[in-house]
């Protein structure tokens, strides 16, 4: 469902389900998409969670049904400090066919890119504290 909120701003509505414990599903609202990375197996965005404030990286990677996606399976398991949190994740169909399926996995956001952490400690001749490396 996608709406306009006061500042004319695009909402986006979905029913989506916790990435951790239980499998609840509740609906979750979302704005300021943009995207911030693509590649080979999706596409990702930035957006903002209406009710919290929060910045989360929504991960949309098409079904294909001649391969089983893990991706989904192995986020919901993994809980390191080190590894970005699953929030909650949703399945949408596609925009030029209904038959395309996505899994949209809506992730803890981190602003910088492994790249540029890397290239600015190369650079000062430093290593990466451990506390920055995230995954």
């Amino acid at each position: 469902l996608d709406r306009a909120d006061a500042n004319n701003l695009k909402v986006v509505t979905v029913v989506a389900t916790r990435g951790r414990g239980a499998e609840i599903s509740e609906e979750i609202s979302y704005t300021d998409t943009k995207v911030i990375g693509n590649g080979s197996f999706g596409v990702v965005y930035q957006a903002k969670i209406v009710h919290s404030n929060e910045q989360v990286a929504i991960k949309k990677v098409l079904q294909d049904k001649r391969f089983k996606n893990r991706e989904l399976q192995i986020m919901k398991r993994l809980d390191h400090q080190n590894i970005v949190q699953l929030k909650f994740f949703f399945f949408s169909s596609g925009d030029k066919s209904k038959e395309e399926v996505y899994l949209n996995l809506v992730l803890e956001f981190v602003p910088e890119t492994v790249y540029r952490v890397a290239r600015h400690y190369t650079k000062q001749k430093q290593t990466i504290p451990l506390l920055y490396v995230k995954v």
